[in-house]
């Protein structure tokens, strides 16, 4: 059972910075697609960040600039840097992968709280 598990949440003052973390139980490099996406309360989840197999990023037009995705497959993790966050950054942040036998997985998510 492959399983994926987000860290690096907390609260933080907008402006501010943090870096979340998604460590996969197997190797990363049998995804061929990762991503982050993001769940307010009462909010549907949304992508907010993707990457390839080949290392193709994309980002949602709300963090394009002041996010950034990157993969290491040595170490099965995923990343998720974030600058300049505003409040309306803050939500649940789950990691998600497919495989390339057509599998979905999803992390349990972290919190992130973006607030003075």
């Amino acid at each position: 059972q492959v399983q994926l598990v987000e860290s690096g949440g907390d609260l933080v003052q907008p402006g501010g910075s943090l870096t979340l973390s998604c460590t996969a139980s197997t190797r990363t490099h049998t995804f061929y697609f990762m991503a982050w996406y993001r769940q307010g309360p009462g909010q549907q989840r949304d992508l907010v960040a993707r990457i390839t197999a080949l290392d193709s990023t994309a980002y949602s037009d709300s963090v394009k600039g002041r996010f950034t995705i990157s993969r290491d497959n040595d170490r099965n993790m995923l990343y998720l840097q974030m600058n300049d966050l505003k409040p309306e950054d803050s939500a649940t942040y789950f990691c998600h992968a497919n495989d390339y036998a057509g599998h979905v997985y999803w992390g349990q998510g972290t919190q992130v709280t973006v607030s003075s």
